[in-house]
């Protein structure tokens, strides 16, 4: 399900990018910060809470997501990358997970295991130490 996330919603700075580059780095504010604040979002109250319960690192505890998209040497390109990724990741976390139905092993796989258990113990009895009296 693709949601549309406003753009009121999304704050973008423009940031120096980190690493290589050489004058171009130095010089141009090219890296994008985006800033998503899911509780205050628009989105669907069972994605917002899929989304915080995300085990990910660009989510803050307050509830943000923090995405740096610095690929690019183009400001642009850069913003396109981060909105993608923020599609991404609402996307990812809209998927409701099918939920697990309990199984039992079968009487046969039960069967099977226990054999297996009783025939590598026989095994194993066979190395220890051999007694030349008994």
């Amino acid at each position: 399900m693709r949601f549309i996330i406003p753009e009121s919603e999304i704050e973008l700075s423009a940031v120096r990018s980190a690493g290589a580059g050489g004058q171009n780095v130095n010089k141009v504010s090219s890296a994008i910060h985006l800033r998503f604040d899911v509780a205050a979002s628009s989105l669907p109250a069972a994605v917002k809470a899929r989304l915080l319960g995300l085990k990910d690192q660009r989510i803050t505890r307050d509830g943000v997501v923090v995405i740096k998209a610095q690929q690019h040497r183009s400001q642009e390109m850069n913003r396109q990358e981060a909105l993608d990724r923020l599609h991404r990741m609402v996307e990812n976390a809209s998927h409701v997970p099918r939920p697990r139905k309990a199984t039992k092993p079968t009487r046969s796989a039960k069967k099977k295991r226990l054999e297996n258990k009783v025939r590598r113990g026989r095994i194993k009895q066979l190395r220890g130490k051999v007694n030349p009296e008994g």
